[in-house]
């Protein structure tokens, strides 16, 4: 069963987030979605939800009202959220950084130089969409990421973490302790990820911040699977 409430009070990512977060939390909801553009909440409940117990969670700030759904319009919203559209700046992104990875050694090929190149700018330009809204995705992060849920601040350093392991295999510093720490950080992430995914929750995924509203798929098991497979190689291979 789908609701859909109109939300007015909220003013930035870090808003849209803690409505979202809240939403889920309420035992009667599956998975909750916020745009805050269109200030609209979509919800998938188990069982009928009234409004009163979703203002009895909300703090005051919020005012929300109920919207009743257009089942005409329902094929439209279906396709507009496919999923794979929603994707389409991560694979973007991956696509550049390979690409730019590969000319920097095309010349004199050194696989593990690929590598090493390939996770510094991996590192160097997602940690970029973190840090434009920092409290988002500190926000975003911590829905997922075991450790950041319980030590908040973990979240809030996690991008300047990521420069600075990027900063150190685009220029070849300390290797095996930037190897060690990204297979720990990119492991708990993993973990939380497969969490995520084994119990078919529906959140943001904050790999690219708040910036870019991507979903919670398999993509981003993936994208973290290739940089834990690269760290174990070049591990191995040292």
């Amino acid at each position: 069963m789908k609701v859909k409430y109109h939300i007015e009070g909220m003013t930035c990512n870090g808003c849209r987030t803690q409505v979202e977060q809240i939403l889920n939390s309420i035992a009667e909801v599956k998975e909750a979605r916020v745009n805050l553009e269109t200030k609209e909440a979509s919800l998938v409940v188990h069982k009928p939800l009234g409004i009163d117990a979703v203002l009895k969670e909300m703090p005051k700030k919020y005012t929300i009202t109920e919207k009743k759904e257009d089942k005409s319009n329902a094929y439209h919203v279906a396709a507009t959220e496919n999923k794979t559209r929603q994707l389409f700046p991560l694979f973007l992104i991956l696509g550049y950084i390979t690409m730019a990875s590969v000319l920097l050694n095309y010349k004199q090929w050194d696989t593990d130089n690929f590598m090493m190149d390939f996770m510094g700018l991996f590192y160097i330009v997602f940690s970029f969409f973190k840090l434009l809204d920092l409290s988002g995705f500190a926000k975003s992060f911590a829905m997922y990421d075991p450790l950041a849920n319980k030590l908040s601040s973990y979240a809030w350093i996690y991008p300047f973490i990521e420069i600075g392991l990027g900063l150190m295999f685009l220029m070849r510093f300390n290797i095996p302790i930037a190897l060690l720490v990204t297979i720990v950080v990119l492991g708990i992430t993993t973990f939380g990820v497969t969490k995520v995914l084994m119990d078919k929750k529906s959140i943001q995924c904050a790999c690219l911040g708040t910036a870019l509203k991507l979903p919670m798929t398999k993509a981003t098991f993936i994208e973290n699977a290739i940089m834990l497979v690269m760290a174990f190689i070049m591990l191995f291979n040292s």
